[in-house]
């Protein structure tokens, strides 16, 4: 760490913290079903509508055998679930999802 942090300045962030949602989506024992490339194009369809929506915020696809991706989403945890269960590849049992509630920093990105 190079950068002198003091304790007002985490503070003065702390203070500026909104609520968000955390969607942590994992493989399922169905990823590699009959027709599982349609429904992961659905499911890519989706979050990607969602993002354009402004319900996720950063989205990551993960490569991992385990992990499938992980959404920042600007919604409560409930709704998170929610939206979250109706995903096809959620259905399709191809996709787990946990959603756990977070907070983040205006202004914090994804440097592009």
């Amino acid at each position: 760490m190079s950068t002198t942090v003091t304790d007002e300045q985490i503070q003065a962030l702390a203070a500026t913290a909104k609520p968000y949602s955390l969607a942590l989506l994992h493989w399922g024992p169905e990823r590699t079903m009959d027709g599982a490339g349609a429904i992961e194009l659905e499911h890519q369809r989706r979050m990607v509508s969602l993002r354009a929506d402004g319900v996720i915020a950063i989205l990551c696809p993960v490569v991992s055998d385990t992990v499938a991706g992980v959404a920042v989403m600007t919604v409560p945890a409930g709704e998170a679930a929610e939206i979250m269960a109706a995903d096809p590849c959620v259905r399709a049992g191809m996709m787990r999802c946990e959603v756990h509630p977070c907070h983040g920093f205006p202004g914090d990105a994804i440097p592009g």
